[in-house]
């Protein structure tokens, strides 16, 4: 029996493949620790093998891409000067082989098409962190916190964070159907409930910011793109403004209490402080990518002993640039920096200068949440973790043409895709 390459590489007809592949990536990304190497190899599988159907139209010019694979490129290269060699070597092979099927993802499926996916795979994460999830005890703040089928609560709150991102988009922005606007109204109370279970207060405090600006985002697409320009531009003063005046009284520390923290951020500002410390020793290169919390290093082990984490993994210093700057030094954090939020500025200002863009809308709240997370978390940095596929499909949306992003937004019309 032959299949049509439409039905898996076009993303006007793929809809059907490209939903049960992100889902299952999503399911992959969140329990490959629970179902081992079986779980990834299927990963691979809806991916990888798309090249063999049409290696040009799936993986494109890669000379668009050198910024995208700088910092993945870097971790490789660090491997040369780690403290842990062949660790820094396995992990970054597989956060280049992860890189690339986030990009040939990218290439065959439609922002919509992501979107339906991803709905889809973040109901099946959340439904099964409720029947087989279980409670933690955070020996820092002595309380007790709903983890899911995860290690944190911060993961769970991540995906369910993901999943009102994903339902607003399918359902307001794309305007799907009846039976889609109904799996979304689903997932976005499965994941409303999980956020409020799981008490993260970074999740909540994020999707609410981003789920408002996404709604302010999409008001202005009635208004001229000059018009949206200058809208954007005065938020951002006011916003930056208030922000000031709100933190001068002590806005911060309220709105923390309403979530039982304190200002040190249940000891991150100490974890900040000891990341800095050890990035002063190797201040340039690092000390190779995955290369600090190896078991038996003295620092990793004082530190994992200071926040009672026995199992000696899933550890990290709870912000994106103090972790790049330990494992590969000032260099790598900029190049990481550079992938951030380029995808944010780029889809930001796609949608700015475009009469309507749907994709440029969700990509741009996807990457702004990213953002916001980057600085109390760990979401792209590691392969098989769902923020970096989803960044890499983002930052890659940059490199098509204005007319390929525009089609690629909406599926149901025929083109020709080119290879690019």
């Amino acid at each position: 029996m032959r299949v049509a390459k439409t039905l898996l590489i076009d993303p006007e007809h793929n809809q059907l493949y490209g939903v049960v592949a992100i889902a299952l990536s999503f399911f992959v990304f969140a329990y490959s620790s629970r179902f081992g190497q079986v779980s990834i190899l299927a990963y691979y599988g809806v991916w990888l093998p798309l090249i063999l159907v049409d290696y040009r139209r799936v993986l494109g010019n890669y000379f668009r891409y050198g910024w995208i694979f700088a910092f993945a490129l870097f971790c490789f290269l660090s491997a040369f000067w780690s403290q842990a060699p062949a660790i820094s070597l396995r992990a970054a092979v597989q956060y280049l082989t992860h890189v690339a099927c986030a990009l040939i993802a990218m290439r065959v499926l439609s922002t919509a098409t992501l979107s339906r996916g991803a709905v889809v795979g973040c109901a099946f994460v959340l439904l099964y962190s409720m029947l087989f999830g279980s409670y933690h005890y955070d020996a820092l703040d002595g309380t007790y916190s709903f983890v899911g089928a995860f290690s944190s609560k911060n993961q769970l709150g991540f995906y369910a964070s993901l999943a009102v991102l994903f339902s607003y988009a399918t359902a307001i922005v794309f305007r799907t159907r009846l039976g889609w606007l109904l799996a979304c109204a689903a997932t976005g109370l499965l994941s409303f409930y999980a956020l409020l279970a799981s008490q993260s207060a970074t999740s909540i405090i994020t999707t609410l910011g981003v789920l408002a600006a996404s709604l302010v985002m999409q008001a202005t697409l009635f208004l001229a793109p000059r018009a949206r320009v200058f809208l954007f531009a005065a938020g951002i003063v006011l916003a930056v403004g208030g922000g000031a005046v709100a933190l001068q009284f002590g806005a911060l520390d309220a709105l923390l209490g309403v979530f039982g923290k304190d200002s040190t951020l249940t000891g991150r500002t100490y974890l900040w402080q000891q990341g800095v410390i050890a990035a002063a020793h190797s201040p340039w290169i690092g000390v190779g990518y995955y290369g600090y919390w190896v078991p038996g290093f003295a620092e990793a082990e004082r530190l994992w002993q200071d926040f009672f984490i026995t199992s000696r993994s899933g550890f990290h210093f709870h912000n994106t640039f103090i972790e790049a700057m330990v494992e590969t030094g000032t260099a790598g954090a900029l190049l990481l920096a550079v992938l951030l939020f380029r995808p944010f500025s780029g889809h930001v200002a796609r949608f700015m200068r475009t009469a309507s863009s749907p994709q440029s809308l969700v990509l741009a709240a996807l990457s702004f949440l990213l953002v916001i997370r980057s600085f109390v978390e760990i979401d792209i940095m590691h392969p098989y973790h769902i923020g970096s596929f989803l960044l890499y499909f983002a930052a890659g949306k940059l490199t098509l043409t204005h007319r390929q992003s525009l089609v690629h937004s909406q599926p149901r019309r025929r083109y020709a895709l080119s290879p690019n």
